[in-house]
């Protein structure tokens, strides 16, 4: 048998002796919907070349002083992403995900760095997702006025020019003051953040946490790479801190594990459905 046979093997046990669910998720989650692979400046460059030809990297344009220096070419990175989000349909691997939690007795709860909200629209309980450097779908005053976050509405859109990747105005603006909008994301250099939703989202995840505490529990972590690695601290913590808890980590790049946790090198719809016919035998 193979180490990774095994380790799908170890993973299905475990999720049927499971009283609760952790699921965790980076960006590799997102790419077997066919969202684009931003690791590196050349896997951002190859989904959006005009900025290529700017020699702006990912984490040189997620960076709030667009909106001040720029409104168009920021709301044209973010424009861009809402609408590809919207239109994203998510992987079948997130259906797994929901089967095994309406088994375990205590459910799921889902801890994610993704902004883009697809467990939500995969069916996941918003009450139930914890999206740790917030959402694409939710704004804020980049004044900072003082207006509480509010949803992007279903028949807003953000029009961006497809080879310049600049939005065309108008552009989002705050429901209080006039002033210009952003996206409530925590971005590289972000002093002006309004985290009040995600603040929120980690409470009932405390909570939760606090209740299943001596359950038995796994960790599924999908796509979670070391370059960002708040997911990946998450879940070690997890497995280190309650006494019956086991991580299971898909990463087809990273797959390394603290001792006594499984590692799988694979994407992370392959890997789950793997375990779950390994589950079915």
């Amino acid at each position: 048998m193979r180490p990774t046979d095994d380790g799908v093997e170890r993973a299905a046990r475990a999720l049927d002796e499971a009283e609760a669910l952790v699921f965790t998720a980076g960006a590799g989650m997102g790419v077997d919907s066919g969202l684009p692979d931003f690791r590196g400046d050349q896997g951002f460059w190859k989904a959006y070349p005009a900025y290529g030809h700017l020699g702006l990297g990912f984490s040189q344009l997620a960076n709030p002083r667009w909106f001040r220096d720029d409104p168009e070419l920021a709301w044209g990175f973010y424009g861009h992403r809402l609408m590809l989000y919207r239109e994203t349909r998510p992987h079948a691997g997130f259906a797994l995900l929901r089967a095994w939690a309406a088994r375990a007795p205590e459910g799921a709860f889902v801890f994610t760095s993704n902004v883009d909200g697809q467990f939500q629209r995969a069916g996941f309980d918003d009450e139930r997702v914890f999206e740790c450097h917030g959402a694409i779908e939710w704004l804020q005053c980049f004044a900072e006025c003082g207006a509480p976050l509010w949803r992007v509405g279903d028949d807003e859109r953000v029009e961006v020019d497809p080879t310049t990747f600049r939005a065309r105005p108008p552009l989002p603006r705050c429901r209080r003051c006039g002033g210009l909008a952003r996206p409530a994301i925590l971005m590289f250099g972000d002093g002006g953040w309004d985290s009040a939703r995600s603040d929120a989202q980690e409470r009932r995840l405390e909570a939760w946490l606090e209740g299943v505490a001596r359950r038995r529990v796994v960790v599924v972590e999908c796509g979670a790479g070391t370059a960002i690695p708040t997911v990946r601290g998450f879940g070690e913590r997890l497995a280190r801190g309650l006494p019956s808890a086991l991580l299971v980590r898909i990463n087809v790049r990273e797959p390394e594990v603290p001792a006594g946790q499984v590692g799988l090198a694979m994407g992370a719809r392959a890997a789950l459905e793997a375990i779950d016919a390994a589950r079915a035998r």
